[in-house]
C-alpha cells in the first residue's frame, strides 16, 4: 500500500509540524496576551490554584505560555519546554477547569482544547523535537 512507504524524514517532519503548532498556537493564544506591558491587568484578576500567590502563579503561567511556546517553536530544550507547559496547563485542568471535558459547566467549551494540548506535548516530552530544530542543530 502506497501509505505503508513513508519518506526517511516523514516522521521527522511530522514532529516539527506538531511542535511548531502547538508551541505557535499556545503563543499566540495564551503567551502574546502575557507580555510585560499587560502584567498589570493580569494582575488584578490572576487565579492562584496552588496557593503560592497571584504574582507567582502569573510568572509561571508566563514562562509556560510565552517563553517556553515560543522554546517549542525553535525548538530549543524541547522535552523540558514541553514538560514544563504540559505541567501547567494540567494544573489549570484539574484546579481551575475541574477536569472539564463533558457536559455544560464552567470551562468545559475548552476542554477538548486543553485534552489536545496534553496529548500534543506529552508527545513531545516523550519524542524530543525533531531533526528540524535548534536542539539537533547543536547536536542534542
Amino acid at each position: 500500500m502506497a501509505f505503508q512507504r513513508q519518506s526517511a524524514g516523514g516522521g521527522e517532519a511530522g514532529l516539527a509540524i506538531l511542535r511548531i503548532g502547538t508551541g505557535a498556537t499556545l503563543f499566540l493564544r495564551h503567551g502574546w496576551e502575557k507580555q510585560p506591558m499587560h502584567w498589570a491587568q493580569f494582575m488584578a484578576h490572576f487565579p492562584d490554584p496552588i496557593h503560592i500567590g497571584a504574582h507567582a502563579t502569573f510568572f509561571i503561567a508566563f514562562l509556560s505560555d510565552f517563553v517556553c511556546s515560543l522554546l517549542l517553536v525553535f525548538g530549543i530544550w524541547t522535552r523540558w519546554a514541553a514538560l514544563f507547559c504540559f505541567c501547567n496547563i494540567l494544573v489549570a485542568w484539574a484546579l481551575l477547569h475541574r477536569f472539564a471535558f463533558f457536559g455544560r459547566g464552567p470551562g468545559a467549551e475548552h476542554g477538548e482544547l486543553i485534552v489536545l494540548y496534553l496529548v500534543a506535548l506529552l508527545t513531545l516530552v516523550i519524542t524530543g523535537s525533531s531533526a528540524f530544530s535548534v536542539d539537533r542543530m547543536r547536536g542534542r
